[in-house]
């Protein structure tokens, strides 16, 4: 069967992170993504691990594209870029706002161009609002969204969550949009804008944080692994480490605390209800750590799974990566670059069971696919040689 995005053509003006996640996403279902490059590249082919002068970061997020180099500076850059586009059904940036319609392509602009274009764009803070021409990375959307504000234990500083969490939502919530845009278009017969911006992905992510708030007016206080609103919860000591468990709800906590011997304190007076042990949590859990340190990690998680009751060590990325469940379910992959070997990369995510994602080719070398495109787009090995020596295209 046919990959579920096969046939649609999407112009990718992205770099760095949260577009190049969402168009790789889009990639890995089937979609053609054309990588529009600058004559040096995408920033990220230089960051992080460099192997043999090849960046493992870039392979990673860069997979099922086709590298084209067009110099969007020259007019004949632009022109060959417009040229693209006709031929698209979708067009993505994460530029800040306004810097397409300086390039001479903004909405009235690309609607001429193909009426059935879907647009979409990744920024910080949207395309209204007084911060909508700010520029954004991570760690800002993080601190102005009240992400960090949240995270961490009580009594220290915020803290960020380590992966770059506000990049890959709004990557993520694009790609939706993407999809939903085409499948409306399919309905409607013409494309329309769609925009995903870092804070807002990382304020819809808020949950019952936000909801809370909204129900008392009070500010959740940092809570660092216990959870805000349930008790006990978190993490426990066994005799050889730390298990996280999550008794989510009373009959969860009621397998908890039978299987280790503390089902009594249900109809104690002082923990009856979750109120009660929320107010006493600190004596609660040293109540447990007590009954879970004369056994092993292994044994508790193996009991406790077996009662029905959510558990796990904690994990450092390593065993992560390398556990049993990760290479069941194929999320660590191998994937053949050509002029640099095997690299290994996080698998996909979501199981298809009918046109499951794959690796049709692997992140592309700076310019690879750029006489390839072209031709396929109309212009003649004339034209292409032209521009190349012109320096508006760059040909690998």
């Amino acid at each position: 069967m046919k990959a579920p995005l096969d046939g649609i053509r999407i112009v990718d003006l992205t770099r760095v992170l949260s577009g190049p996640f969402c168009t790789m996403m889009l990639g890995d279902m089937g979609a053609e993504v054309i990588k529009v490059e600058p004559a040096k590249g995408d920033p990220i082919r230089e960051q992080g691990t460099l192997s043999d002068g090849f960046s493992t970061y870039y392979a990673s997020f860069n997979r099922n594209k086709k590298s084209v180099v067009i110099d969007l500076y020259s007019d004949a850059g632009r022109r060959v870029l417009e040229r693209l586009i006709a031929g698209a059904d979708v067009l993505v940036d994460n530029f800040r706002p306004g810097v397409m319609a300086r390039m001479g392509l903004g909405e009235d602009r690309l609607k001429q161009l193909n009426p059935r274009l879907v647009t979409a764009s990744v920024n910080g803070y949207g395309s209204t609002g007084p911060y909508a021409d700010r520029p954004a990375f991570d760690f800002i959307a993080q601190a102005m969204s009240g992400l960090m504000s949240v995270n961490g234990a009580e009594g220290t500083e915020p803290m960020r969550v380590a992966q770059p969490i506000t990049d890959l939502v709004a990557g993520l919530y694009c790609a939706f949009g993407i999809v939903s845009a085409l499948r409306a278009r399919d309905l409607n017969g013409t494309g329309q804008h769609v925009e995903s911006a870092m804070m807002n992905g990382a304020l819809s992510m808020m949950a019952y944080l936000a909801s809370q708030y909204f129900a008392t007016g009070q500010l959740s206080v940092r809570t660092g692994n216990d959870h805000p609103l349930v008790a006990p919860y978190g993490l426990f000591k066994a005799k050889d480490g730390e298990i996280a468990v999550a008794p989510s709800n009373d009959i969860i906590l009621k397998r908890f605390l039978d299987l280790i011997g503390l089902g009594y304190l249900l109809s104690d007076p002082r923990y009856d209800s979750n109120d009660k042990r929320f107010e006493r949590r600190a004596e609660l859990n040293q109540i447990i750590n007590g009954q879970l340190g004369d056994e092993n990690q292994d044994i508790w998680i193996a009991r406790l799974n077996a009662a029905g009751v959510p558990c796990g060590k904690v994990r450092n990325l390593a065993e992560a990566l390398n556990d049993p469940q990760t290479r069941a379910q194929e999320m660590v992959i191998e994937v053949d670059q050509p002029n640099h070997g095997p690299i290994r990369m996080l698998g996909f995510p979501v199981k298809l069971s009918g046109t499951p994602c794959q690796i049709r080719h692997p992140a592309p070398a700076l310019g690879e696919h750029t006489r390839s495109v072209l031709e396929a787009a109309g212009f003649s090995p004339d034209e292409i040689d032209r521009l190349t020596a012109e320096g508006a295209i760059g040909d690998h």
